[in-house]
């Protein structure tokens, strides 16, 4: 079987996921979007196979449920005659300091940004194993280089990731897998805008065009976007924590 552009879109509905979705279909992508608001989920497919001519289907999907975020790519592969890629990207934040009492909010954190994106991609890599081609992104985050005061659940979740993702590209080696593990920097979505400080800030449109041009030319790392990002993430870790704890 050929390599297409037939991906599996998590955390479709809203930030970096909706405008991802819009830009995809743009380059010719059919999709399954995936998330829990599944009215306006279905909206937003209809009106992108509508604009962009291709095949966009709607399905309900929380993360947290892991056995439907493993049973979604057998039906995502059905809903489009096939499946050629992955994109984990559902995610969520939660703010509050270590220790403040808010462990059922770093739980679910960690339940949506990690766990869930585990299982996703888990059942993707078995799937694109017995085919023998297949692409698998994930959406970490600058925040999976360095700590951030009042976001260790996030920042622990997003390291997380990245770690797995950096395994699984060992392993797919020589398989006939892609892998591809974006790090965005501060995009404006709602998923930040509560922050104390978003350094080099950029808008939705501008990360989504970024993170796309990744997904196709299937980067294997990348900053979004690389410039600054790709020196401050390294020395931010660096940081004495005292200035870190400044600073954000």
């Amino acid at each position: 079987m050929s390599e297409g552009k037939r991906y599996l879109l998590t955390g479709a509905s809203s930030g970096i996921g909706e405008v991802l979705a819009r830009q995809l279909a743009a380059q010719g992508y059919d999709l399954v979007l995936a998330a829990r608001r599944v009215d306006q989920l279905a909206e937003q497919a209809a009106e992108l196979s509508t604009r962009y001519g291709r095949k966009v289907v709607a399905l309900p999907l929380d993360v947290t449920d892991l056995a439907a975020a493993q049973t979604i790519v057998g039906q995502a592969a059905e809903a489009l005659g096939g499946l050629d890629g992955v994109i984990a990207n559902a995610g969520i934040a939660m703010t509050g300091h270590v220790g403040s009492g808010h462990f059922e909010n770093d739980r679910k954190v960690i339940e949506t940004n990690l766990t869930g994106c585990i299982a996703s991609l888990d059942a993707a890599t078995e799937f694109f194993l017995k085919q023998g081609h297949g692409h698998l992104v994930a959406v970490s985050s600058v925040a999976g280089k360095v700590g951030l005061p009042g976001n260790a659940a996030y920042s622990a979740s997003k390291f997380g990731l990245l770690g797995y993702m950096q395994t699984l590209a060992a392993e797919a080696c020589g398989k006939g897998l892609h892998t591809t593990v974006l790090l965005p920097g501060f995009i404006d979505t709602p998923i930040n805008q509560g922050m104390k400080s978003r350094p080099f800030v950029i808008d939705v449109e501008r990360g989504a065009a970024i993170i796309t041009r990744h997904i196709i030319n299937k980067r294997r790392f990348a900053y979004v976007p690389g410039w600054p990002w790709a020196v401050i993430a390294p020395l931010l870790a660096l940081l004495p924590p005292r200035l870190l704890g400044k600073y954000f």
